[in-house]
């Protein structure tokens, strides 16, 4: 795509934001995230940017007819390597990153770090049946560390429904604009999305306006990362795993805080997740990262590539 179908895309924003209302509606109607219909909710509300940009593919023709695949990010996966490496990135670089963001929250002094899991120990023992043994927490947070990169895979199953709207069809869609736009602009969008439910106070514990620009600060920061990914591998699968991998890790504070912090600080999508993630975009901007973004099978319509041997620079 060499030039941006605004009607395509402001048709696609106002699907996936639309339906993600009407599928959060029984909460605003009931008790809010207590209603017991939420652990069903939330994961059908991921859904809703896929179904946007199935919609938009199918209705509006964009993409055309057998680019689809390769808009999208699906398939092929060439150059194979570059697309498995930077998969097994996106699956395990997420959880070390949210750890460094504990490391900066600690610094900041947003976050008091117990050593004991006292808080956390405390947290599973209310959770657990009147009279059960209490497991050593030792071994408790050992296996919820553990099982991050199992949880990683599961939760790719579930953001592959946000995935294929904001990085599959989204940022090739802003594309046009450049990279920086692209990426910063689907961010927020994506930030954005979720203040259906951020206004109930998910994620932050805040019910206001706060609530939803610390969600957007938080998924610009994320959608940069996840961004290049797809645009360096041209392939959805690895913002997939990321996706998946920073949703299965990013209850990590809770375990290590000696109470309840304000995760709109301490938290991966709070202000000490924004300085992990500024790091790393630097360290690929430096080394011009965001400047190679290769083309799947030469395909027509596809993300703007990088500069080819005998051909000029090309826009980044």
């Amino acid at each position: 795509m060499t030039r941006i179908r605004a009607a395509s895309v402001v048709l696609f924003v106002a699907l996936a934001c639309g339906l993600a209302w009407l599928v959060a509606l029984p909460l605003w109607l009931g008790d809010g995230l207590a209603e017991p219909s939420t652990w069903f909710l939330l994961p059908v509300m991921m859904l809703t940017p896929a179904l946007a940009a199935l919609v938009v593919t199918f209705a509006l023709r964009v993409p055309a007819p057998g680019e689809r695949l390769r808009f999208l990010g699906i398939w092929p996966l060439r150059p194979a390597r570059r697309v498995v490496w930077l998969m097994v990135a996106g699956w395990l670089v997420p959880p070390v990153l949210v750890a460094l963001g504990i490391v900066v929250a600690a610094a900041f002094g947003w976050v008091q770090l117990d050593p004991t899991f006292s808080a956390f120990s405390a947290e599973i023992a209310r959770s657990l049946p009147a009279g059960a043994p209490m497991p050593p927490i030792e071994l408790i947070v050992i296996s919820q560390i553990v099982m991050i990169p199992v949880g990683a895979l599961i939760n790719s199953v579930l953001a592959f429904g946000e995935e294929l709207g904001w990085r599959g069809w989204l940022v090739p869609a802003l594309r046009p604009l450049g990279t920086w736009p692209a990426l910063l602009i689907s961010g927020a969008i994506w930030g954005f999305w979720h203040s259906p439910v951020i206004l109930l106070g998910y994620n932050f514990g805040r019910t206001d306006i706060t609530g939803v620009l610390f969600m957007i600060g938080g998924c610009m920061a994320w959608g940069v990362l996840l961004g290049w990914l797809r645009l360096r591998s041209a392939s959805v699968w690895p913002a997939v795993l990321a996706h998946g991998s920073l949703n299965a890790a990013a209850g990590l504070v809770l375990i290590f805080a000696a109470s309840q912090p304000d995760l709109a600080l301490a938290g991966p999508l709070g202000v000490a997740g924004w300085i992990v993630a500024a790091a790393v975009i630097a360290a690929l901007a430096l080394t011009g990262q965001f400047r190679r973004q290769p083309e799947l099978a030469g395909a027509p319509g596809r993300l703007l590539s990088a500069p080819r041997a005998g051909r000029g620079p090309q826009p980044s």
